[in-house]
């Protein structure tokens, strides 16, 4: 697989560094001319794609298709609040629900088969913030997409979650580095500032990270937009402000890659968010990602930003304001993630209305219970 990546024309390798979004319920032309141009090395389907089972097969069949190498195929399915199905099944339990580790295998297993069938081989998740009861006073949109309420529950109920998703054919990907379970805005609006001291940031939100490390099992890690003022890797951009750590080599080279010793995949949560794009433009934002270790970048929305963001780090490269080596290390973390890749099972709507009445009935236990 690397060698294939590495044979591609400069443009194409660079593709394979973007994880994009796209319009609509079909690869319509404006979509495959996306597509063509930018050769993604992933896509990740939301709510806006997915209008009923079949549909969302022949999708993600048709990206396949027009896709020189096999992309990673995404969504963000966690249940609860976080629920990009729930046109296609029953709603799914949020994390929050699970009491224990079978719970969450069991949940794990339900998305995995059922994503399988429609034809993803990705999912970003589990959620492995820490958000215990004080930290639950926070409105930061992580409300009921959390595993228990102490570092040790989410270790073991993600981490059954996250074995559970990989046993049956789906890559998972644990979210969001450093942590955002002390965060107390939203991302998605607004770049959040962690008040929480060196030892806390080590002691609780790290700890899932080492541990499910520690097993081998976390293939990949989604980067979160947020700044730590009381932490000495905090960086300060050349404005002034606090550097996200989304775009923090402190983060993603010295504490990700160095101390906690991964070399899985790194991916930016969506660079679109408001902690970004208030402050960044989109071009620079992947430059800096890029500078700072981030394997793939996540654009999931304009059609124009993620051109623009290719053609940054596309320039950044030939100015040498990057090097090939330095997109040469993403390469050959995407290619080993990509060569497990499970593929497609052959469609089955009559299965997928089964699981949909299984997790009607895992509704009914977990509230029961």
């Amino acid at each position: 697989m690397i060698e294939q990546l590495r044979a591609l024309p400069l443009k194409e390798r660079i593709g394979q560094l973007f994880f994009i979004g796209i319009p609509g319920p079909e690869a319509d032309a404006a979509t495959r001319e996306l597509l063509g141009e930018i050769a993604p090395g992933g896509v990740c389907l939301f709510a806006r794609n997915i209008r009923e089972a079949s549909q969302t097969r022949k999708l993600l069949d048709d990206i396949r298709d027009v896709s020189s190498l096999t992309p990673f195929l995404s969504i963000d399915q966690e249940g609860g609040l976080v629920d990009r199905l729930r046109r296609i099944m029953t709603p799914m339990p949020a994390a929050n629900k699970m009491r224990n580790a079978a719970d969450a295998v069991r949940h794990g297993e339900i998305i995995a088969e059922t994503l399988r069938i429609l034809g993803f081989n990705m999912d970003f998740a589990p959620v492995v913030d820490v958000i215990d009861r004080e930290r639950a006073k926070h409105t930061n949109g992580l409300f009921s997409r959390e595993f228990g309420r102490s570092k040790e529950d989410v270790v073991m109920m993600a981490g059954a979650f996250l074995k559970a998703l990989q046993d049956n054919g789906i890559i998972g990907c644990l979210k969001h580095f450093p942590g955002l379970g002390a965060a107390s805005v939203d991302s998605h609006e607004e770049l959040p500032q962690v008040y929480i001291s060196e030892d806390e940031l080590t002691e609780t939100d790290l700890y899932p990270y080492r541990e499910l490390f520690a097993t081998g099992e976390a293939k990949a890690v989604m980067a979160a937009h947020t700044a730590f003022p009381r932490i000495g890797l905090q960086e300060i951009d050349q404005s002034g402000k606090l550097l996200p750590s989304s775009v923090s080599s402190n983060f993603i080279n010295t504490l990700l890659r160095g101390t906690l010793g991964f070399d899985g995949l790194a991916i930016t949560d969506d660079l679109e968010m408001g902690a970004i794009v208030k402050n960044y433009g989109i071009g620079d934002a992947c430059k800096m990602a890029v500078d700072a270790g981030i394997d793939m970048l996540a654009i999931c929305a304009d059609p124009q930003a993620i051109c623009e963001g290719h053609q940054a780090v596309l320039e950044a490269v030939n100015s040498g304001e990057l090097t090939e080596d330095r997109i040469d290390e993403s390469l050959v973390r995407i290619a080993a993630l990509k060569g497990s890749l499970s593929g497609p099972v052959e469609f089955n709507a009559d299965r997928i209305g089964e699981l949909s009445d299984e997790v009607a009935a895992f509704n009914a236990d977990l509230a029961h219970n």
